[in-house]
């Protein structure tokens, strides 16, 4: 299996400290042996309108010296734009259309990425759901349409945690088959199923090949096998429906307290383990 590593433990999203720059972050997740960055595009790091061609082609050169490839693109919800694909607000969500269009062609210059992860959105008070989930349809349909000339595919991610409209594995689903383009699969992040009280590897089992993606995390954040989650079943679950994407960690970042490199470590190699006893 090929292993990713997510920035937002070392950059200021979510939490604001502790915080690197591209080059050193890159330094570091290389170093603990991962074979591949999945980039949050805000601050430190990868913030596409603060990157001018120059600086986009220095990132490139720092990933290969370190052969190290992105294996994914993020783009960051919330904050002052809002970044919510689903928003009733019209202008946020042309806004959120563009920076999504805008991550896929950083992800491109920089290494080759052909993988933009998407948070479907969310709707608040005085919004009807049925409303929203049109407009989130809408929204990643236009960036799908726009990914599809370079080859890259959208994924999206059940996201219970953090939002109310594509929450479960089913919404998820639904939402990828209403959509109806080849280059639109799932993903999904083992926090929000266990924030659903859910069984993770259900979720591959049920995605099954469309799973193009996954995001490890034990509960609370914290390295894959140190806070009770079930990591053998995940791993074994993706070895048995032949996923072929990168396991990447999302985790290290809830709290100042998280050290990344420690988790970042601890992940790796608690996970490659399990997969060396796999059957």
């Amino acid at each position: 299996m090929k292993y990713s590593f997510n920035t937002w433990a070392y950059s200021d999203f979510p939490c604001w400290v502790p915080s690197y720059p591209f080059e050193e972050t890159v330094r570091r997740i290389a170093k603990i042996g991962y074979d591949g960055l999945e980039l949050g595009c805000a601050q430190p790091q990868a913030w596409p309108y603060y990157l001018g061609r120059e600086e986009r082609m220095q990132m490139r050169r720092i990933l290969k010296e370190h052969q190290l490839a992105v294996s994914s693109m993020l783009p960051a919800p919330g904050g002052g734009p809002g970044g919510n694909i689903a928003s009733s607000c019209e202008k946020e969500r042309c806004w959120t259309v563009q920076y999504w269009k805008d991550c896929i062609d950083l992800g491109l210059e920089i290494g080759d990425c052909q993988t933009l992860l998407c948070v479907c959105g969310w709707y608040s008070y005085g919004t009807r759901q049925k409303d929203a989930w049109s407009w989130a349809r809408e929204g990643i349909t236009q960036v799908a349409e726009y990914a599809a000339d370079s080859g890259v595919t959208l994924m999206l991610e059940p996201t219970a945690c953090d939002s109310n409209l594509v929450e479960s594995c089913e919404d998820a689903i639904s939402m990828m088959e209403e959509i109806g383009m080849d280059n639109v699969k799932l993903m999904f992040d083992t926090t929000h199923a266990l924030y659903r009280n859910e069984v993770p590897s259900d979720y591959i089992y049920q995605m099954g090949k469309n799973l193009k993606h996954i995001h490890m995390a034990d509960y609370d954040r914290k390295a894959p096998g140190t806070a009770g989650c079930d990591f053998v079943a995940i791993m074994q679950a993706l070895k048995d429906v032949g996923y072929e994407g990168y396991v990447t960690m999302e985790n290290g970042f809830p709290t100042r307290a998280c050290h990344p490199d420690s988790v970042a470590r601890q992940s790796l190699e608690n996970l490659k383990a399990i997969e060396a006893s796999l059957k």
